[in-house]
């Protein structure tokens, strides 16, 4: 999904590429801080984390559909991306399905 979201001009890391490929949640959170990036994971327990800290950065993304894969998902997420574009820079926990589109701004209270 990474070239594929590459080819959309979004500019995307796979943990793997970046050295976390075992990290945890948290230490993936604070590489996306310290890059200013946003995580984009299908794991409802980042979201869970920014609440347990009342974090205001990173932004993420949480995508619940089963299936979506390489330039379908790239699709979808630059989508979403556009959608909510102005949350993002600002700090916000989103959910993406195939029919709604759930968004909070951090921190979550």
């Amino acid at each position: 999904m990474v070239q594929h979201l590459k080819s959309l001009g979004l500019e995307a890391e796979h943990v793997g590429n970046l050295g976390l490929a075992t990290a945890t949640d948290e230490m993936i959170l604070a590489e996306a801080c310290a890059r200013d990036a946003i995580v984009v994971t299908l794991d409802a327990d980042f979201h869970s984390l920014l609440a347990r800290d009342n974090s205001s950065r990173p932004s993420v993304i949480r995508i619940r559909m089963e299936g979506l894969k390489g330039e379908d998902a790239a699709v979808f997420l630059d989508r979403v991306v556009q959608r909510v574009k102005g949350d993002l820079q600002a700090g916000a926990a989103v959910t993406a399905t195939s029919r709604r589109l759930a968004l909070r701004r951090l921190p979550l209270r």
